[in-house]
């Protein structure tokens, strides 16, 4: 088993990143720390806001820093947001001292788990389904550079999370 490192959870929103973290945690007693909510609770704004207020490369900036913070951690569960892999520089990071698992989903499912969300800032558009396959296509060779990628459809959080701890078992 992988000592020290960390695992790194990476995919489109509503891949099930933040469910299968907690799962993780709870499983090999380790902390979850997300960028998002180290991002939310430094700017004291939620993500929409950040977004709405000062633009998404503002927020990138933001996710570059807490990045940054989070990949010098050891032995966490770390759960990226959805658009960390655009920057190369946080993937080098993130691999420097972890394990990046990708959790790939199918565009419906994502709109299907996602749809009801408005806080969703990236989908606040016309066409929320169209938007996801956008930029899922422009993503899809970022979240690719992961270590492992697990496909989600139809999976559950747990059956997720038992399919890491199998692979880390024999890391």
């Amino acid at each position: 088993m992988i000592k020290n490192k960390n695992i790194v959870l990476i995919g489109f929103m509503g891949s099930g990143k933040t469910v299968v973290a907690k799962a993780l945690a709870k499983e090999l007693k380790r902390t979850v720390i997300s960028t998002d909510e180290l991002i939310e609770k430094k700017e004291k704004k939620i993500i929409r806001e950040i977004f709405r207020e000062s633009g998404e490369n503002y927020f990138r900036r933001l996710e570059r820093e807490a990045v940054k913070e989070i990949s010098q951690k050891e032995n966490v569960i770390i759960d990226c947001g959805g658009g960390v892999v655009i920057n190369p520089d946080n993937m080098a990071d993130l691999r420097h001292n972890g394990i990046i698992f990708y959790l790939s989903t199918s565009p419906e499912y994502i709109y299907k788990r996602v749809k009801d969300h408005p806080h969703r800032p990236l989908l606040n558009v016309d066409d929320p389904l169209r938007k996801i396959k956008e930029l899922l296509e422009k993503r899809k060779k970022f979240y690719e550079k992961a270590d492992y990628t697990l496909d989600t459809n139809g999976k559950t959080p747990e059956q997720n999370c038992e399919e890491v701890l199998e692979i880390i078992r024999h890391e």
